[in-house]
C-alpha cells in the first residue's frame, strides 16, 4: 500500500488549568463539560496513540502505521528512531500551568526507558491582557534560592516572563524552567511525556479536589541554572511570494515554518516527512490527483513517499509546517 497524506483525530485531555475554547478554534463539541487543556493532534505514545480520520487506514492508529510501513512514513530519518519523534499539540491554558521543567535526551537518569528528554516549542494562537509566558530563570537564581522560593512561595519572583503577542513563537529547551498563564497555543515537542513540577501555584484540581504533586528533587536536578530569559524568536522571511514563509523555530529535533497565502503554493519535500497545521483559514492539499481539504484546528501529515504537494487556500490560509532534520 502507498501512503498519502493522513488527517488524524484530535484527542482532547482534560487539564484543571484548561478551558473550553478549543471548541472555537477546532468547530468542534469538546467532551463533557470540565476544562479541556490539550487536544494532542499527532501522537506515537502507546496511551494515547493517533487515530487516522482518512481514507483507507481509516481506523488505524499512527502507532499501527509506524510499525506496518516505517521507511515510507520517515525516509531515512527511520534509522534514527525507534516511533514518530515528535508530539504536536494545541493548549488551552485558561488558568496557570505548573512552574515545571523536563529533562534533556542526555539526563538518562530521570526518563523512563524508551523516552526521550523533551525540548518543545510554542507558538500562540490567542492571547489575552493577562496573558503571561515564563521561561527562564532571573539572574543569580540557584537552587538554594529556589528552595528558599518554594517555603515562601515566591518561586514567580525568580522567572523570567514577558507578556506574548498572538503568532509569538518560542523555543523551550529542555532544561528551562516555564509556564503559561490565560493563552492557546500551538506545541510541537520531543515524543515524550516527562515533566517535572517544581511549583503549582497552590491550585486545587478541581476533580480530585487535592494539590496536584510536585516533583522537586527531580525539577532542581534537570534545570539548566545557566539559561536565563528565554524570549520570543524573531522570524527570518524566507519567502514573499506567492507566499509568505516565516522560519520561525530550529533546533536539533524540528524545524517549524508559518506559511501564509491567498494563491496556490507546494508544500512538502520528496523523501522526507512533513506534517502540515492550520491555524487560520482552509483550502485543500493536492496529491496524486486527490484533494485533501485542511481547515483551521486541523494536522496533515505528508509521508515521506509523499513527496510535493499543491496546496490551495479557499480564501486566505496560514500553515505550519513541521520538519525533521535530514537522516
Amino acid at each position: 500500500m502507498t501512503l498519502y497524506p493522513l488527517k488524524f483525530e484530535p484527542q482532547y485531555q482534560y487539564r484543571t488549568w484548561g478551558g473550553r475554547r478549543l471548541e472555537t478554534l477546532l468547530g468542534a463539541t469538546l467532551p463533557g463539560q470540565g476544562p479541556i487543556g490539550e487536544a494532542w493532534l499527532l501522537s506515537d505514545r502507546t496511551e494515547h496513540a493517533s487515530i487516522v480520520a482518512n481514507g483507507r487506514l481509516k481506523g488505524r492508529t499512527l502507532t499501527q502505521l509506524w510499525s506496518r510501513w516505517p521507511e515510507e512514513l520517515l525516509g531515512a530519518r527511520v534509522r534514527r528512531t525507534e516511533h514518530f519523534p515528535l508530539l504536536l499539540k494545541f493548549l488551552d491554558v485558561r488558568g496557570v500551568l505548573s512552574v515545571q521543567v523536563h529533562p534533556s535526551d542526555q539526563q538518562t537518569a530521570y526518563l523512563p526507558a524508551g523516552d526521550s528528554g523533551k525540548t518543545e516549542a510554542w507558538v500562540v494562537l490567542n492571547s489575552t491582557a493577562r496573558s503571561r509566558i515564563y521561561a527562564g530563570l532571573t539572574p543569580g537564581a540557584t537552587p538554594a534560592i529556589l528552595r528558599q522560593a518554594l517555603a515562601s512561595g515566591s518561586v514567580a519572583d525568580h522567572l523570567e516572563s514577558f507578556a506574548p503577542p498572538t503568532g509569538d513563537a518560542v523555543l523551550v529547551p529542555a532544561g528551562v524552567v516555564h509556564s503559561l498563564r490565560d493563552v492557546m497555543v500551538f506545541e510541537v515537542q520531543e515524543n515524550s511525556d516527562v515533566t517535572f513540577r517544581l511549583y503549582d501555584w497552590n491550585q486545587v484540581d478541581a476533580v480530585t479536589h487535592e494539590k496536584r504533586p510536585l516533583q522537586i528533587e527531580a525539577a532542581l536536578a534537570c534545570i539548566d541554572f545557566s539559561q536565563g530569559a528565554i524570549a520570543a524568536t524573531i522570524p527570518e522571511i524566507m519567502t514573499t511570494v506567492p507566499l509568505v514563509r516565516e522560519r520561525l523555530i530550529e533546533c536539533d529535533h524540528f524545524t517549524l515554518w508559518r506559511m501564509r497565502s491567498t494563491s496556490a503554493f507546494t508544500v512538502g519535500v520528496a523523501g522526507a516527512p512533513r506534517v502540515l497545521v492550520c491555524v487560520a483559514g482552509w483550502g485543500s492539499v493536492r496529491h496524486d490527483g486527490i484533494d485533501y481539504p485542511l481547515q483551521t484546528g486541523e494536522v496533515l501529515l505528508l509521508p515521506a513517499n509523499v513527496g510535493e504537494c499543491v496546496c490551495t487556500p479557499a480564501d486566505s490560509m496560514t500553515l505550519l509546517d513541521i520538519a525533521l532534520p535530514d537522516g
